[in-house]
């Protein structure tokens, strides 16, 4: 049976124009004493965006215009989080209060759950192929301190689930980014092959001399963007589908087999609807699951030699609407309820090693 790969985080598209942008700033409070928390990390997801608060616990960051996830984290203390946009009224007024974790409920956990002393000798290669990827970008990507993950297996389940308690530092020599990925968990349940990982990246650029590797670096994430989710939704927000080579179309189930119909008037069918004042737009596809074609480029070799009855001559990708509410997506293609919507095929083929932050700016 095929693994399906579900990703629950989205990338988008940004300037960093400085004419276009705003300033978030606030203080992180500690829940059970009122103090000001000093060096909690405060940072857009996914994004190379970040910094940490200063002695009286406040923080301001710049963003480029659309919307994000603010995150903070501090150890000992449960990650926070935050929706913010340009459009918000009060950015510079944000408070986070931290409430610690409770060990004792951890501890309970982990003796309930049993633990696999040998988790990452027995399901390291498992957990690298379907988190980092299986892509010839995630062969120069590396897990440093994978010593911090925990798997636990439920037996009664018949599912794997990876936690880490310190962020992972992931280094992505492929594209020239290091990562601090706060992995929230990683869950595989085999008795159907579906795998679902969420967390919270902060991307920083490698830093060279050598001109040879910039192109490099440079040419790889321009490929990686091409076709991506990053790339769908802000074709979506622009209207700019069919001209950046994707296609949409319903997806239905005969029979048990899946089948496509094209859908020629696309915008429609996704009720469509741009909002001035707050610069968003609001899909509400007609249909649970649409089919996303991008024609600009083939699958890759190992793609279709791990799926060999996908399409060949284009990559197919499938987003599954869990939700009938309407879908906001911002200027920068990033969206909201972002666990509303689920992405299998080509796109889970396609995963951390793959993944660019949301202020990647690609070539002309």
């Amino acid at each position: 049976m095929r693994s399906l790969i579900i990703c629950l985080f989205f990338l988008g598209f940004v300037s960093v124009s400085q004419a276009q942008s705003y300033i978030v700033s606030g203080r992180v409070m500690n829940a059970n004493t009122g103090a000001p928390m000093q060096g909690a990390s405060v940072f857009a997801q996914n994004t190379t965006i970040g910094t940490a608060t200063n002695e009286e616990g406040i923080f301001q960051l710049t963003l480029p215009n659309g919307g994000y996830d603010l995150i903070v984290t501090y150890t000992g203390f449960v990650t926070t989080s935050k929706r913010v946009t340009a459009a918000d009224a009060d950015n510079r007024n944000l408070i986070f209060v931290m409430d610690e974790k409770n060990n004792d409920l951890e501890d309970l956990i982990i003796v309930a759950s049993n633990e696999v002393k040998d988790g990452l000798e027995k399901y390291g290669d498992f957990f690298r192929e379907n988190f980092l990827g299986q892509t010839v970008n995630s062969r120069n990507c590396k897990i440093l301190n994978e010593e911090v993950l925990k798997f636990y297996y439920y037996k009664k389940s018949n599912r794997l689930k990876v936690l880490a308690p310190e962020p992972l530092e992931i280094e992505n020599k492929a594209l020239g980014y290091t990562i601090k990925y706060s992995l929230d968990s990683f869950v595989h349940q085999y008795n159907d092959n579906v795998s679902i990982y969420t967390g919270y990246p902060l991307y920083e650029e490698m830093q060279t001399e050598d001109s040879v590797l910039l192109v490099q670096w440079s040419e790889a994430r321009n490929d990686a963007y091409k076709g991506s989710t990053l790339h769908f939704m802000r074709s979506v927000y622009n209207k700019s589908l069919k001209n950046q080579g994707f296609e949409i179309q319903q997806l239905y189930t005969v029979n048990g087999d899946d089948k496509t119909k094209p859908l020629p008037f696309e915008y429609a069918a996704l009720h469509y609807k741009k909002d001035s004042a707050t610069l968003t737009v609001q899909v509400r596809p007609d249909f649970p699951r649409l089919g996303v074609i991008y024609k600009a480029e083939k699958p890759t070799a190992a793609y279709l030699s791990k799926f060999p009855k996908e399409p060949s001559l284009f990559q197919f990708s499938v987003l599954g609407f869990t939700t009938r509410e309407p879908m906001v997506i911002e200027q920068n293609g990033y969206y909201y309820d972002q666990f509303d919507l689920v992405t299998s095929g080509y796109w889970g083929w396609e995963k951390v090693a793959d993944a660019l932050p949301y202020d990647y700016t690609p070539k002309k």
